[in-house]
C-alpha cells in the first residue's frame, strides 16, 4: 500500500460520514431478524470507515469479518478502530477477485462495502448477489460514484476530464472483467431484483468546499492522472485544466461536487 491510499481514505472518511444514507441504513436495521450476534461481513474494508460508520447503527452484539487485499490497511483498520462493547472483528487478508468461498458468506446476516461496486464487474455483482441469496444476507453498499460531478467555477474542460474518467473507471480492475463503474448501482439493483431483493437506493453526494482543501486537491490530481492515462495526446489540454482548478482551489473559491448513490437490498417476505 502506498502511504498517499491511507492518506486519501483519512481524508474522505469525514465526507463519507456527512454524505451517507442513514434512511438506508435504518431500513436495513429494521429487515434484521438476528437471534443473537448480528454476523456482519465488510467487502474491501480497506482502513475501516465502514465498520466505523455502522457498528454504532446496527443492533449488537455484532460479530464483523472484514475482508482486504492489503495487510496495511488491514492495520490501519485495527488502530483507528476502537474496540466497542460486544462488537468483535476478525480481519482477512485476500483478493476478491473470487467470491468462490463459502465461508466469507455462510451464517452472514449482512454483506456491506463502501466504495468498491463501480471497481467490480457485472458478472462480479451477479456472483455476490447469488451469495447473498444463499445465505439469505441483506446487502448495504454505500458511497457507489455514478460518473456525475460538478465543479466550480466551471472551466471549459470539467466535461472532457469527467468523461474520460468514466471511461477510465471501467477498465478492468482484476475484479471479474471490465468495471461497471458509473453504471454500478443499476446493474446492482438488476442483480438483487433478479435473485428476489427489494432494493432501495439514494443519493449519497460528497459536497466540497474550501474546507475539503486536501481532499479536493487529491481528487483534481487523481481525475487529472486518469484522464491522462487514457487519452495521453490531450495531456497539455489536461495539464492546463488541472493547473486552472488548482488556482481555484488555492484562492478559496473552488466547490466540487462528487455524485454517489448508496443501496440497500433485502429478501423479500412473502405476501
Amino acid at each position: 500500500m502506498s502511504d498517499s491510499l491511507g492518506d486519501w481514505l483519512g481524508l474522505r472518511e469525514p465526507a463519507d460520514r456527512a454524505a451517507r444514507s442513514e434512511r438506508l441504513v435504518q431500513a436495513i436495521a429494521d429487515s434484521l431478524q438476528v437471534d443473537g450476534p448480528l454476523h456482519v461481513l465488510d467487502l474491501g474494508t480497506g482502513a475501516g470507515s465502514n465498520v466505523r460508520f455502522l457498528m454504532e447503527r446496527l443492533p449488537g452484539p455484532q460479530r464483523w469479518l472484514v475482508v482486504d487485499r492489503s495487510p496495511e490497511l488491514l492495520a490501519l483498520l485495527t488502530a483507528r478502530t476502537p474496540a466497542g462493547a460486544g462488537c468483535e472483528i476478525t480481519t482477512l487478508q485476500r483478493d476478491l477477485n473470487s467470491l468462490d468461498d463459502p465461508a466469507l458468506f455462510n451464517g452472514r446476516h449482512l454483506v456491506t462495502a463502501s466504495a468498491l461496486l463501480d471497481l467490480v464487474s457485472e458478472a462480479w455483482l451477479r456472483r455476490l448477489a447469488g451469495r447473498c441469496a444463499e445465505a439469505g444476507a441483506a446487502a448495504l453498499f454505500a458511497l457507489t460514484y455514478n460518473g456525475e460531478s460538478v465543479c466550480e467555477p466551471v472551466e471549459p474542460e470539467d466535461d472532457l476530464v469527467r468523461d474520460l474518467l468514466n471511461q477510465h473507471q471501467k477498465s478492468d480492475k482484476g475484479l471479474g472483467g471490465p468495471a461497471a463503474g458509473p453504471d454500478a448501482v443499476a446493474c446492482a439493483a438488476r442483480c438483487f431484483a433478479e435473485v428476489g431483493y427489494e432494493v432501495r437506493t439514494e443519493p449519497t453526494n460528497w459536497d466540497l468546499g474550501p474546507a475539503q482543501h486536501g481532499m479536493q486537491r487529491y481528487l483534481i490530481d487523481g481525475w487529472a492522472g486518469a484522464a491522462t492515462e487514457l487519452a495521453p495526446d490531450l495531456a497539455p489540454t489536461i495539464e492546463r485544466w488541472r493547473e486552472r482548478r488548482m488556482a481555484h482551489l488555492a484562492a478559496g473559491r473552488s466547490r466540487i461536487v462528487v455524485c454517489h448513490h448508496d443501496l440497500a437490498a433485502w429478501p423479500s417476505r412473502p405476501a
